[in-house]
């Protein structure tokens, strides 16, 4: 593992799992908990790369599938990769674009080769195989990769599921093996859905190679949240306390409290941004539907108890407004304001473990108003 991408653990919570530490990447350190604003297709949806860095972002995603079918992994290349591509600074992940490809079962042809699958965009068909993969995402030049695997449905029998643990390990081999840029960190990641044996055995797996980070995935997939919660507590026991634990595609704020206490170290989700474009707010209060009636004449911020630019500045009135017209300020403005409410919630939560008191933030959070809203 090369040092440029080592974690370091700066603060851990003695009542709880979680922790706060730093991993180090080719374009800065990155604290964690950190979550990660999903900008799918080079792009978090109506926001500048000058507005996400105003907002303490820290790291972007970005993904492979829908960047390999467009504008394309040779043209990014050409542009100097995704960073003078796109104008960020900071830190950038790239999704092998695994989940797309399993997501769309009806136009996927799969071995353990590699999987075969239909374009979204033109119905033309297309081969990868983990060293594709890998060569398309060292191409996009992200600073953290991830392998590619096979990502079970939930539920799934247990048999399916055995088989895409075994195949997803035997690929993480071939990503390790073909990966060759030492300014990026490849994540493996840990599948099993929710048989415990499965995902102690993908663990086990993953480790013999000795990534530098780990996914945690095949959770919020439909699975009932108690259940993915007692499973996630064994699988961040497991893991190597030396390795940030990434949660993939989790951006509920309640989930997040709750995961960050069993050691999860980052999350990434569209749950803020697309909740945002359908008019809806994360608050204090809960989640605040800016279509509802009540909110014609209420003058007041949209969330008193936030400090973000558009609480400052405009009306709930005013924004019920812009969504009900479909302007796109609206959805500009409550994007803005629900990704400084989930980067503000991460950013308490790791001053609390810092303190020492991340047990305390947990409860506090739980009997807030709005916890059982998200």
């Amino acid at each position: 593992m090369s040092t440029m991408h080592r974690f370091e653990v700066q603060a851990a919570d003695g009542a709880t799992g979680a922790r706060a530490g730093v991993f180090h990447t080719a374009h800065g350190p990155v604290l964690t908990p950190v979550f990660m604003p999903v900008g799918t297709r080079a792009t978090v949806k109506g926001m500048t790369p000058e507005s996400l860095e105003a907002l303490g972002v820290q790291v972007v995603l970005a993904n492979a599938y829908h960047l390999f079918l467009r504008p394309g992994a040779d043209l990014v290349a050409e542009a100097g990769g995704l960073h003078a591509f796109t104008n960020w600074k900071r830190a950038i992940l790239t999704d092998s674009g695994g989940f797309q490809i399993f997501s769309l079962a009806d136009t996927l042809k799969l071995d353990d080769d590699g999987v075969i699958f239909r374009s979204i965009v033109d119905g033309a068909w297309h081969r990868w195989t983990p060293e594709d993969n890998v060569r398309i995402q060292e191409q996009l030049g992200a600073d953290i990769i991830m392998q590619l695997d096979q990502c079970p449905p939930y539920p799934a029998e247990e048999a399916f599921v055995a088989e895409a643990v075994r195949r997803s390990a035997a690929w993480a081999k071939r990503c390790w093996a073909a990966h060759a840029r030492e300014d990026q960190a490849l994540f493996g990641i840990v599948q099993g859905g929710l048989y415990q044996h499965l995902r102690r055995e993908s663990i086990e797996r993953l480790g013999e190679i000795g990534f530098p980070g780990y996914g945690i995935g095949g959770y919020s997939v439909g699975e009932p949240h108690e259940l993915m919660l007692e499973s996630l507590a064994e699988v961040g026991a497991l893991l190597p306390a030396d390795r940030p634990r990434y949660l993939m595609g989790v951006g509920n704020p309640t989930t997040i409290v709750q995961a960050i206490a069993l050691g999860v170290d980052m999350f990434d989700c569209v749950l803020p941004t697309r909740t945002a474009r359908l008019g809806t707010a994360f608050s204090s209060e809960g989640r605040l539907n800016l279509r509802n009636a009540r909110f014609a004449r209420d003058f007041g911020p949209l969330d008193p108890a936030c400090s973000c630019p558009v609480c400052r500045s405009y009306s709930r009135a005013y924004l019920r407004h812009l969504v009900n017209v479909k302007e796109m300020l609206g959805a500009i403005l409550l994007t803005t304001h629900n990704l400084h409410f989930v980067l503000d919630l991460v950013r308490r939560a790791r001053e609390a473990i810092v303190a020492g008191e991340y047990a305390a933030f947990v409860r506090a959070w739980m009997e807030s108003p709005g916890a059982n809203d998200y």
